[in-house]
Parts: C-alpha cells; structure tokens; sequence
C-alpha cells in the first residue's frame, strides 16, 4: 500500500489484503474505535460511551435522523449501531485517524463475516451485550466519495458481502459503558 492516506485504494490493493482481513480473530475481538455522529457529516472520537436500547449510542444522531423505509419514518432499532471491521477499515481508510470517515461508530478487530456472526448473534462489549440484526450494510454514494469507487466494488463484491466488509448493523440488548479497548466477545 502507499504511503499516502488520503489516495484512494485500487481493487487489487485491496484484494491484496483479504488473507489478512480473514485472520481476524472470530470469537474474542478488541473494539478499537468508537465514533458518534452528532450531526450530518460530523464526527467525534471518543473514550467510552454509554449505549442503551432507547437511544443507541448516546449522543449519535441515529434516533434523531429516523429512517425513511420505516412505516413511520422513525430510526430503525435494528440499525441503531453500525459496526466495521478495524481490518477491513484499515484497509480501505487508511490509519485510524480516516476510520470515522466511513460513516459508522463501532469498529472492531473480530472476524464479522455472515458465517461467524449471523443474525442474531450476540456480543458482549464492555458492560453491554449487543445483537447482530439482519439490516443489511452496504456502502453508499458517501462512501464512494470518500474512499474511491473500488472500494465501494470491493467491500460490495460477493466476497465482500460475504465477508461483511461494508460492516453489520446491531442494536442493543444490554445497556451499558463501552470503552476503546474492550474486549469483545460472541456469546451464542
């Protein structure tokens, strides 16, 4: 890869790096960035948060911005966390300091494939214990912009699916603190 962070990864950088996104660990990971939304294309890292069931990631905008394929139009429970990759994350981003700039608030070094945490599967993260939903997580126009055009082919490619590379939407089961750092663990 280059030593430039802000270049955008060609397909074949990127496929160059699938052996590496694999070995993610794939029942006890490390949650090694948590970012809050707090307004439209706004970022800010953070320590540790406190997550719950009603709002999500406190101070994230995701029950504000609601979600317009609801009946109602409010925020979807089942996206109120959006999870990637730190590998994956890596890859496409760059260093950690480009992380937040793929829009999601949770990223962690655990193998987030469909085969080794489908729907349903539950992580305990800190103090809070959250669960995988069936939301679908593809990459969209922001991201294209921010990372390239083969990086959005990359991360929705069959194997990209496959492997989550675009990250998993949770919901919280469990409220609790969560701090950068802890670990995380599948327990079903």
């Amino acid at each position: 890869m280059t030593a430039d962070p802000a270049r955008h990864r060609t397909v074949e950088e990127l496929e160059a790096v699938l052996d590496h996104i694999r070995q993610a660990p794939s029942d006890n990971g490390t949650l090694e960035l948590i970012v809050r939304r707090p307004a439209v294309n706004e970022r800010e890292i953070l320590e540790a948060s406190h997550v719950s069931p009603e709002e999500g990631l406190e101070g994230d905008t995701w029950k504000q911005r609601g979600d317009p394929k609801t009946p109602d139009g409010r925020a979807n429970p089942d996206k109120q966390l959006n999870i990637m990759n730190a590998r994956a994350t890596a890859a496409v981003a760059g260093p950690i300091d480009r992380w937040a700039l793929a829009g999601d608030q949770l990223y962690i070094d655990l193998d987030i494939s469909t085969e080794t945490l489908p729907p349903g599967t539950r992580l305990a993260l800190g103090e809070a214990v959250i669960e995988v939903t069936a939301e679908p997580h593809t990459g969209c126009g922001k991201f294209s912009s921010r990372f390239g055009l083969d990086a959005l082919r990359f991360v929705n490619s069959p194997t990209g699916r496959a492997l989550n590379l675009r990250g998993i939407n949770a919901r919280v089961v469990q409220p609790g603190i969560i701090r950068k750092g802890d670990p995380v663990t599948r327990l079903n």
